[in-house]
């Protein structure tokens, strides 16, 4: 007989799950963001809407393997709407 550990199974799952919900959230409050900022409407508040925070900056790293050359950098500039999107994606994780 055959019994299949699934232990962990649902924590990964639901972490995959987060970061999913997490990434979309920021991805579509961030083009929100840049909709807003092209309205007339919101015209006095998109500057605040669409400002960048630097938060992380890695500088891109050359490897050079004579064969193949990779270049890895990774830089983390959220606006307010992508900051307003993820906690929306977590309500909405959490609800679901």
């Amino acid at each position: 007989m055959k019994t299949s550990s699934k232990r962990g199974s649902s924590t990964s799952k639901g972490m995959g799950m987060m970061a999913l919900f997490l990434i979309t959230g920021a991805v579509v409050g961030g083009i929100l963001g840049e909709l807003a900022a092209s309205s007339s409407l919101l015209s006095g508040i998109a500057p605040y809407l669409i400002k960048p925070f630097p938060i992380f900056d890695l500088p891109p790293v050359a490897i050079d393997l004579y064969v193949v050359k990779f270049v890895i950098g990774f830089a983390l500039y959220p606006n307010l709407m992508s900051i307003l999107g993820i906690i929306a994606a977590i309500i909405l994780f959490r609800r679901f």
